[in-house]
């Protein structure tokens, strides 16, 4: 068993560990024991993701861990880079966990021993090489990012429907990739990942087609894709933050995985129509998603709706690099995936921060709603610079993490124009136009999210009261933004990385490897982040500078102009809402807002009001649209089918014949 082998089996003994410690320890203990064990597995994830991304490969068959199918694993290059970023995240949020369950934060014992299940099933799924393995780990993860979103179920109701849309949709999806999976495993006579790979060729159009929708939509539901994305602005607030950090940093990649091994890998490519349909629903996740942040007044939730834009981003990287696969362009669809895979990378690493200082601060005031925040810059000052570092990075501003792995993909669109065809002409500048929309909301969203929710005056008393988190989390953060500042600065040391994990779904594999690496490379010495980020830094301290000096010894404190009316108190300033007033205008049509004013009269007389209420909020559109009416017409089937059950042995006895009956004619058919 070489390193991977050796890492991963290590990571699963940890995991299984720290489950009774979780369990017996008592608990001011259980938290530690937990964390530091849960901080192993990622440290072993590392070691693996690190080997297989230096050109080593793993393959491992067990066939008593599971009954009847076994357990295969196998571990390449772009397995390597998922299982790394996950390790990486694991080890960071778990230390962190540790620090917020100080205090009365104890998560419990249910939460603790699920936390590094969790943990080991994100690093497992990518390594899984068999239809029956991936699924099995693909549940287990499920089931216990499930038991850990209900973790506060009993603090709050909203937790437990957060709890039933998250498990719907996760089963939802599961069904979905079953079908994606078994089908083609049942074609090639084999369920392991070799087997199809080797029959997808003789596979009909019709059956890979079906095979990929299929796949596109279970694992696009597990990214948060729109209109699959109902679970993920409920689920992500409700969990604990290092909880809602692992889920949007880690396991929302585990769809792009998908996608990228079964129709690159697996079915071979595919047709032109398949990737089209990739990008049409990343480009529209993108722009819906980013445009839901920027009117939410809720902090976890703005970026749970984030994570759907990127999600997005990173699905339109993927349809690109297809589409210019299917037109024979080797090297372009490798830098357009090596663009989605970078973005991977760094939405990872932005968003863990977010999501850990949104910990930090609701830890310290109980307050998620952005306005009724602010004045937090004063009593948490590391928790803001961190938090200014992370939405840097979520805007895609020059100097952030995300801004190379979006330019990257910009560039690969537009080089694609070159290519001749009217859909490629019509479909890539719509594509650019969508990066650049999402990236100018992006904008507002995290302008707002840090201007209203950290500085001016506190407009709650939890704002007022707030205080710095402890050490354990400060620290934790400032690794996290360490992280975010090397890949925005330095990206070209992920170069080699990225085209050995391009080269393993591509073509022609290692030339491709080999000219993507080059252009990598290229770009690392062209854009060079790195110098437009001291230039930027070095401009602003000259301006900053001159201007100090002219000003000399005449400059003098004096009280702002208030117009006469005194100091404006906290009730005066923008809140979220307000903020995000003139961008909801211009987008009415789309995000469709309700409000309501309700007058109450006085009791004397019509005529003299006692109160006015006004109420203005924006639902989500498309879960009102398409999910109520289903909900609706579901409920309505289950009252109707209690009279199916009235009691009657000889009714049940009825409907077990007739369903045999039906079975036996239908299978007769298809023979």
């Amino acid at each position: 068993m070489n390193v991977i082998g050796s890492a991963l089996a290590v990571a699963a003994g940890c995991a299984g560990a720290a489950i009774p410690a979780a369990v017996v320890s008592p608990s001011w203990l259980r938290a530690k024991a937990a964390g530091t064990l849960t901080a192993a597995v990622g440290v072993c994830g590392i070691v693996s993701g690190a080997a297989a991304l230096s050109g080593r490969t793993f393959t491992a068959r067990l066939p008593d861990v599971l009954p009847l199918a076994g357990v295969y694993l196998g571990v390449d290059a772009l397995s390597g880079l998922f299982i790394a970023i996950a390790g990486a995240v694991i080890a960071i949020v778990a230390l962190y966990g540790i620090g917020y369950a100080q205090n009365g934060h104890d998560p419990g014992r249910a939460s603790s021993a699920a936390l590094p299940v969790f943990a080991a099933a994100l690093l497992l799924v990518p390594a899984a090489a068999s239809v029956s393995t991936f699924l099995f780990f693909w549940e287990l993860m499920a089931v216990s990012s499930l038991l850990l979103i209900l973790a506060e179920h009993k603090k709050r109701d909203s937790v437990r429907e957060a709890g039933l849309w998250y498990a719907v949709m996760t089963q939802l999806g599961f069904v979905l990739i079953l079908l994606a999976l078994a089908w083609p495993a049942a074609t090639a006579h084999g369920e392991t990942f070799t087997a199809i790979r080797a029959a997808a060729p003789a596979m009909s159009p019709l059956m890979r087609g079906a095979v990929f929708v299929l796949a596109l939509a279970g694992f696009g539901s597990k990214s948060g894709i729109v209109p699959l994305h109902a679970w993920l602005p409920r689920a992500h607030p409700e969990a604990p933050s290092p909880v809602s950090a692992l889920m949007s940093a880690v396991m929302v990649n585990l769809g792009s995985y998908g996608v990228i091994r079964v129709g690159m890998d697996l079915l071979s490519g595919g047709s032109r129509w398949w990737w089209l349909t990739a990008m049409a629903a990343g480009a529209v996740s993108a722009v819906y998603g980013i445009l839901q942040a920027s009117v939410t007044g809720d902090l976890k939730q703005l970026l749970a709706y984030s994570t759907t834009e990127n999600m997005g981003l990173v699905l339109l990287g993927i349809g690109t690099a297809g589409l210019f696969r299917t037109s024979h362009q080797s090297v372009l669809a490798g830098i357009a995936l090596a663009a989605a895979l970078l973005h991977v990378v760094t939405h990872s690493a932005f968003k863990a921060l977010l999501f850990c200082s949104a910990g930090s601060v609701l830890r310290a005031t109980g307050v998620r709603d952005l306005d009724a925040l602010g004045g937090l810059r004063a009593a948490m000052p590391v928790t803001t610079a961190v938090f200014a570092i992370g939405a840097l990075g979520a805007a895609a501003l020059p100097g952030g993490a995300g801004f190379v792995s979006e330019w990257l993909l910009l560039q690969s669109l537009i080089h694609g124009l070159a290519m001749p065809g009217i859909v490629v002409s019509v479909v890539l500048p719509i594509a650019v136009a969508a990066v650049a929309l999402s990236a100018g909301l992006a904008v507002a969203a995290f302008v707002k999210a840090l201007g209203t929710g950290f500085l001016a005056r506190p407009r709650s008393d939890g704002a007022a009261r707030a205080a710095e988190s402890p050490a354990a989390m400060t620290w934790t953060m400032a690794v996290l933004a360490a992280a975010c500042t090397v890949l925005a600065v330095a990206p070209g040391l992920l170069g080699s990385a990225l085209a050995r994990a391009v080269g393993a779904v591509s073509p022609g594999g290692a030339a491709v490897s080999d000219a993507v690496g080059r252009r990598l490379a290229v770009l690392g010495s062209t854009l060079s982040p790195l110098v437009v980020v001291a230039g930027t830094v070095g401009g602003a301290m000259v301006v900053a500078a001159v201007l100090r000096l002219a000003a000399g010894p005449r400059r003098r404190a004096v009280p702002l102009w208030d117009c006469g009316a005194g100091p404006p108190s906290a009730r005066m300033q923008y809140t979220a809402t307000s903020f995000a007033e003139p961008l909801q205008r211009v987008f009415d049509d789309v995000l469709a807002p309700e409000s309501d004013v309700d007058v109450t009269p006085a009791v004397e007389s019509e005529y003299l009001v006692q109160t006015v209420s006004y109420h203005r909020a924006v639902p989500d559109r498309i879960e009102h649209r398409l999910y109520a009416p289903v909900i609706a017409a579901a409920r309505w089937a289950g009252q109707a089918a209690r009279a199916l059950a009235n009691g009657s042995v000889h009714r049940y006895l009825g409907y077990a014949f007739s369903s045999l009956v039906v079975l036996l004619v239908a299978l007769a058919a298809i023979k």
